[in-house]
């Protein structure tokens, strides 16, 4: 997303083997216009020289609490003051636990406490760390004092694990800070919907299908980060959202159609990601269907309504994003569906990849408008729902 205002940006090191991206990172936030400063802790010179990071972004690095070349010897309130946003990254355990509890015996430490700019915190560390019941409540605590975490993504350690805890890409955190500071859909309602639909046979079996619900619940996050009011309608699925979402659980296509269409009427753009099962058992079985060996068992199905399709024909004004999951001929099946749902995007993924798609951390689409295409590279589910994100808050016809 290109820069709609030049900020002044204190990028802050700390001791991580992920301290490489932070080269990267500064030179993003450079490309595009904004001010760079460096913050460097001790243990962050272990895994990057200062060196490096001054010739990158052209300023002195700053370590050290006490500066005599700063105003008063005051280095951390220049630093605080200057600072628009400051964005720690990586972030290792070590400096989230020192964070929550309010240190400031070190440069960075008395720099957060005295500053009034918007946190970004990028963390970097063991899946096992992250996980950690003493670093969850940490990074609560820092969630509450209004800091906003970016990741970690999920993905091989430099230890050999492999599990959430690696520091996200400079591209997805140099987005994600842009679109929360623009917020191009404040005050937009938006709904999300998100997983699979479980259509039950009897009280044991039921019908579904693959799909684990990451690209909603990463849209729903993305577009509340753009400012939108987001409501999350979500099949059954083991994954989390933040507070500020609020989130509708359910089972059935007809349960999050019902939701749907309650909500509809005060939205402004409706986010179709969810799986949803086109057909459902016409008999639901009370008790166990028990198993019998002499015979096949048949199972008589009908046809959901097609939730996306039926609410955008009744609310034509409104905006519409939909989703198609294709094995073959994708580009032709999305531009039918895509009139025939009377949509204003459709985004399309092949699913037949294997490293891509259903229960995938990444994915590759295309996204078809009916006078555009667009495709987005192979990325996390996490960058590629800021760049829908991105698309639906520059359309023209919405914007306004």
């Amino acid at each position: 997303m290109e820069n709609t205002q030049s900020s002044n940006i204190l990028l802050c090191i700390t001791g991580s083997i992920a301290a490489y991206k932070s080269a990267d990172l500064a030179r993003l936030f450079i490309k595009n216009g904004h001010n760079i400063r460096i913050l460097m802790t001790d243990s962050a010179c272990e895994f990057i020289t200062p060196l490096t990071m001054q010739a990158i972004s052209g300023n002195s690095v700053h370590r050290n609490l006490l500066d005599e070349s700063a105003e008063q010897a005051m280095g951390h309130i220049e630093l605080a003051k200057w600072a628009d946003i400051i964005l720690i990254a990586p972030c290792s355990a070590e400096t989230i636990s020192r964070l929550s509890s309010g240190r400031a015996d070190d440069l960075l430490g008395a720099v957060i406490l005295a500053s009034k700019a918007q946190i970004y915190i990028a963390p970097a560390m063991n899946m096992n760390m992250w996980a950690n019941i003493a670093t969850q409540n940490n990074v609560e605590s820092l969630r509450h004092r209004a800091m906003i975490f970016i990741g970690p993504s999920k993905g091989e350690q430099a230890c050999g694990d492999n599990g959430y805890g690696r520091m996200s890409e400079p591209e997805e955190i140099y987005e994600t800070i842009q679109m929360s500071e623009n917020k191009l859909l404040n005050g937009k309602k938006i709904i999300v919907t998100a997983g699979p639909t479980r259509e039950q046979i009897d009280p044991v079996r039921f019908i579904s299908n693959n799909s684990s619900g990451k690209m909603g619940f990463a849209l729903a996050e993305a577009a509340s980060k753009s400012g939108a009011d987001v409501t999350l309608i979500a099949g059954p699925v083991s994954l989390e959202c933040s507070d500020q979402i609020l989130r509708i659980d359910v089972n059935t296509a007809a349960e999050m159609y019902s939701e749907s269409k309650k909500l509809i009427v005060d939205a402004d753009i409706f986010i179709g990601c969810a799986a949803v099962a086109d057909y459902s058992p016409i008999i639901q079985n009370q008790n166990k269907i028990k198993k019998s060996s002499s015979k096949d068992l048949q199972i008589s199905l009908k046809k959901n309504i097609d939730i996306i399709s039926s609410l955008s024909k009744e609310y034509p004004h409104k905006k519409f994003m939909g989703f198609c999951a294709e094995t073959e001929n994708v580009e032709e099946h999305a531009k039918i569906k895509l009139v025939e749902k009377g949509l204003d995007f459709i985004v399309a993924n092949d699913v037949s990849k294997k490293d891509i798609g259903f229960d995938s951390d990444f994915n590759e689409i295309s996204v078809f408008t009916k006078e555009s295409h667009t495709h987005l590279q192979k990325a996390s589910k996490n960058l590629l729902a800021i760049q829908l994100i991105n698309m639906l808050s520059k359309d023209n016809q919405f914007i306004h």
